[in-house]
């Protein structure tokens, strides 16, 4: 990590860089999960469960890991608004750049690993705005905001 990245993120950029690497190991395997915060044994009841969300890293093999990583991180860095509703987050696009297309890949490959999310795509202004927004049940936004790089208000 470099001098800038540590000084501009501090902690959570090292906390990113630490869970990186944690999920990448245990997508090579396919045998955990990652339960908000922490990686446990993978179970059946690899889904939400008693207030808790988890991540089925086996839900994926290790090559469509990577390639859902790689488009994770593309659709990160393209929003181009980021708007709080009242149960999770709706992340908005140019169509351009995202396509609707990439948008319903990404929910289908995450829909495996986070069956507890609900998803939603709208294409909206006469085709000039995509929105994904990402929805669940209470307690939900707190690991958005982590997942999904939301910087708190």
């Amino acid at each position: 990590m470099d001098k800038n990245c540590a000084m501009a993120c501090g902690k959570r950029c090292i906390l990113r860089t630490v869970i990186s690497v944690v999920l990448a190991g245990c997508a090579a395997f396919g045998a955990k999960a990652q339960v908000y915060g922490k990686i446990e044994d993978a179970g059946p009841q690899a889904g939400a469960s008693g207030g808790k969300f988890y991540c089925n890293m086996a839900a994926l093999s290790s090559s469509k890991r990577v390639a859902h990583m790689k488009l994770t991180a593309q659709i990160i860095a393209s929003r181009t608004a980021i708007v709080e509703m009242p149960k999770g987050y709706e992340f908005q696009f140019d169509p351009s750049v995202v396509s609707i297309g990439e948008l319903a890949t990404w929910v289908v490959a995450e829909a495996k690993c986070c069956p507890f999310f609900d998803f939603h795509i709208d294409l909206e202004k006469k085709g000039a705005l995509a929105c994904l927004r990402l929805t669940g049940e209470e307690g939900v936004k707190p690991f958005i905001r982590d997942e999904f790089v939301i910087p708190e208000r």
